[in-house]
């Protein structure tokens, strides 16, 4: 086998780990300091979850680019990995109610263990730990694209929906891999009180605004 067939394979057996409920992949545990909004923490992270050893790019662009978070609210991190944007929400709005949603069970283990560790008030678990009546003032999400449109779309029009009147979501998605198809997308498929548009561009991501009207 090729170095290069050997590395794409090595690349689609992570994607698929991080896609699961339980990853195959053994726990391999990480430790390393990273920058939030602000804020230097010290975390922990496995393999088999979405950029175990470092800040995700698109994490950052979208942690650099969105803006300031109200005081208080339901806030959810849609697809939370080991928690970066969980913790950037809950260390800038520390009165907010912070849910860290993913499938992936190591994820929520590690993203509740960070929360634990800096003393931050995240509640991490699947949808069937969400109230189906709650509803988000805020969601921010680096969402799963290479899951496939359809799961990505199924994902997104089951939780933008969940805003609140007034709230705000905002997505980051790399260029290159359809943001605006995407947006686009967003538009003609969400209710006509959601105002779907382009916030900013920085590396090669855009960052997607969707509003749900007062």
């Amino acid at each position: 086998m090729s170095k290069q067939h050997n590395t794409k394979h090595t690349s689609q057996a992570r994607n698929e780990q991080y896609f699961t409920a339980q990853p195959q992949s053994a726990e391999q545990h990480l430790e390393f300091d990273v920058m939030l909004r602000g804020h230097q923490v010290h975390v922990q992270s496995s393999a088999g979850v979405f950029s175990s050893h470092r800040l995700d790019p698109g994490t950052a662009v979208l942690l650099k680019g969105a803006p300031e978070l109200p005081q208080q609210g339901n806030f959810l991190d849609l697809g939370c990995g080991w928690g970066p944007i969980s913790i950037a929400m809950a260390l800038e709005s520390p009165r907010a109610q912070v849910w860290a949603l993913d499938i992936n069970e190591r994820a929520l283990q590690l993203t509740a263990a960070n929360a634990k560790h800096l003393g931050l008030n995240i509640h991490a678990g699947t949808a069937d730990n969400i109230d189906p009546e709650l509803q988000f003032d805020v969601i921010w999400s680096n969402p799963p694209i290479r899951v496939g449109k359809e799961i990505l779309h199924s994902l997104l029009l089951t939780w933008l929906p969940r805003l609140a009147a007034g709230g705000n979501a905002y997505l980051v998605v790399q260029k290159h891999l359809g943001s605006d198809s995407l947006a686009a997308w967003l538009q003609e498929t969400l209710p006509d009180e959601y105002a779907v548009s382009k916030y900013s561009s920085s590396k090669g991501y855009r960052i997607l605004s969707v509003h749900r009207a007062a």
